[in-house]
C-alpha cells in the first residue's frame, strides 16, 4: 500500500510541469475547463479537475492566460485563452521541454 501511494505521489510530481506546458499549448483557441479536460484526455493526458482548475487560475494570475465568462446553455462558463505574454513564453517552454527530454533520454539510457 505504501509503495503504491509513493509511486502515485512521484508520478503526480512528474506530471505537474508537463500539465502547464500541455495547457498553454492547447489554448490558442478559447476553451472552458471541461472542454480542455476532454481535449487533453483525447490526446492521452488525463488531468484531474482538482488539478486543472487551480492551475488555470494560477496561470491567469501570472498573466499567461486570459479568461471571459460567457452564458451558454443557461449557465455561465469561464473560457480561457493564452495571453500575449503566454504566447511569448510558450516557445521558450517548448524549447526547454525538448532540452529536458533530450537530457533525460541520455540519463535513462
Amino acid at each position: 500500500m505504501a509503495n503504491t501511494e509513493s509511486l502515485e505521489n512521484v508520478v503526480l510530481e512528474l506530471r505537474r510541469g508537463v500539465i502547464v506546458l500541455a495547457v498553454l499549448s492547447q489554448l490558442s483557441s478559447e476553451q472552458y475547463g471541461y472542454s480542455l479536460l476532454k481535449l487533453l484526455s483525447d490526446q492521452g493526458l488525463e488531468v484531474d479537475q482538482g488539478t486543472l482548475y487551480p492551475l488555470l487560475r494560477r496561470l491567469e494570475a501570472h498573466g499567461l492566460l486570459e479568461s471571459v465568462w460567457k452564458l451558454e446553455e443557461a449557465r455561465p462558463r469561464r473560457y480561457y485563452i493564452i495571453s500575449a505574454e503566454g504566447k511569448k513564453i510558450l516557445p521558450k517552454l517548448k524549447k526547454e521541454w525538448a532540452g529536458i527530454v533530450s537530457v533525460m533520454a541520455k540519463v535513462l539510457a
